[in-house]
């Protein structure tokens, strides 16, 4: 909304689920013990009654529903100016699809379209935002990530297609991180020591030592001094003719790190609060009550604060912060295990199908450098996303040809001239085949085989 000083009032809202579900009832409990929803290829394990997941709590357009909501005043230039949190009945005047939202953005400007409008105002802000976030050492990483296509019958999966993100996405994403950044601040001026939060620790330079290693033998220089360095370096590291090698350092950069936790604030220092990935001194869950039970804690502590309700007893006590945070964790790391585990197994039932045998080009994430192993490297499949270790089974571990340079991350094949007849190195892209061998009744296995190079002498 644009108002009459020449700012915008943006507001973030998000379904009020503690309306309906109230602190210490059942269904409180099992969502408690739940503590996140997990998502798998064919279906999704609700942490709540789909009662409320699709419907009460679900914000559909032209429909009065229950919000807690976060409202900003905000210059043009994407200073706030202040903020005010209110329990709210919102009537959204539509409800759009990424694509449909990138579309307003995308549109010319027009008067008379007020949707249309506030999106592209909004898409304006968000990029300002952004800039901010990044300029402070925020990380830009990547994800592997596919989603399959499945039967509407059988719900096998009869394809893989990557996800498709646009600048909607980003728009969505950044008003969500000022959301749940201007509400961790909120709270915690009201309860210093109760506070549900979200902390992602800096890396130890040795969970790097291997990435930064291999970046230095492609030429590139990752520098891991403070979020911002990284970030920068990051950005260098691109090669302009395969546009994929960026991706790959951020999808292993991702995974050098420590997961982000949920804790109670009075049982760290204001120092450790920080998020890494973010750049952000102080963040939590605001955005998802649905699916996460860290966000219906965070609504409790906000309603609290500004003084619609009160504070429920269990959520003054530090002993119970601490065990509900501690299984929050281990619910979320079981959900995402889980996640995988479900991409996996569909994975498996594609490359099964009829036609299920492909040939597709992967990159090299690792080479087992170690004299007494079968010689072998690791490589991740972008089309599908999946990795795997292809064996070159026909070499032995001591083939006088065979040559390994751990400073290099480079496997060699030399004939008996000396001359190199092939070889592979890390973030290389190769020729692979993907097929599924059946072990034993019952158990399959994915095997990637490869095509190019070709590691032989005939």
């Amino acid at each position: 909304i644009v108002l009459p000083n020449g700012n915008y009032q943006v507001g973030v809202h998000i379904a009020d689920v503690t309306q309906y579900v109230k602190a210490g009832t059942a269904i409180d409990l099992e969502a408690a013990n739940r503590s996140t929803s997990t998502y798998l290829v064919n279906k999704r394990l609700d942490m709540f009654p789909g009662l409320l997941t699709t419907d009460l709590c679900s914000l559909k357009g032209n429909v009065d529903r229950f919000a807690f909501s976060v409202l900003w005043e905000v210059s043009p230039d994407a200073d706030i100016i202040n903020v005010d949190f209110k329990k709210t009945v919102i009537h959204s005047i539509a409800a759009l699809t990424y694509q449909q939202a990138q579309t307003m953005i995308d549109l010319a400007d027009d008067e008379n379209d007020a949707q249309a409008g506030a999106v592209k105002r909004l898409a304006v802000l968000a990029r300002k935002f952004r800039a901010r976030r990044i300029a402070a050492g925020a990380l830009t990483l990547a994800s592997p990530e596919v989603k399959f296509v499945l039967d509407s019958e059988s719900l096998n999966p009869t394809d893989v297609q990557a996800y498709q993100l646009f600048e909607a996405n980003a728009l969505v994403e950044e008003f969500m991180l000022l959301a749940n950044v201007t509400v961790s601040k909120k709270i915690l001026r009201h309860y210093p020591t109760l506070s549900v939060l979200r902390r992602h620790p800096a890396p130890n330079r040795a969970m790097f030592d291997s990435l930064i290693s291999k970046a230095n033998c492609r030429g590139f220089n990752i520098n891991i001094d403070d979020s911002k360095k990284l970030a920068d370096s990051l950005d260098d590291a691109v090669i302009e003719s395969d546009p994929y090698f960026n991706k790959l350092l951020r999808i292993l950069s991702t995974r050098c790190m420590s997961p982000a936790q949920y804790f109670c604030s009075g049982e760290y220092k204001p120092m450790e609060w920080h998020h890494y990935g973010l750049a952000a001194p102080v963040y939590t869950h605001f955005t998802s009550p649905i699916r996460r039970y860290a966000d219906v804690c965070v609504h409790r502590l906000l309603a609290a604060a500004i003084g619609v309700e009160p504070l429920p007893v269990h959520l003054s006590s530090k002993s119970y912060l601490h065990d509900l945070a501690s299984n929050m964790n281990r619910r979320h790391r079981s959900a995402q295990l889980a996640g995988r585990a479900s991409v996996q197994l569909h994975t498996l039932i594609f490359f099964s199908g009829e036609g299920g045998e492909k040939e597709e080009d992967a990159y090299v994430l690792d080479i087992d450098t170690n004299e007494s192993n079968e010689p072998s490297f690791t490589v991740i499949v972008p089309k599908y996303g999946i990795e795997g270790r292809v064996k070159l089974s026909h070499l032995s571990s001591d083939d006088p040809n065979l040559v390994r340079d751990p400073k290099e991350h480079r496997l060699c094949l030399k004939d008996d001239n000396g001359e190199a007849v092939a070889s592979v190195q890390v973030f290389e892209k190769v020729r692979v085949k993907i097929w599924v061998r059946y072990v034993q009744e019952g158990h399959r296995e994915l095997v990637l085989d490869l095509i190019s190079p070709s590691f032989s002498i005939d």
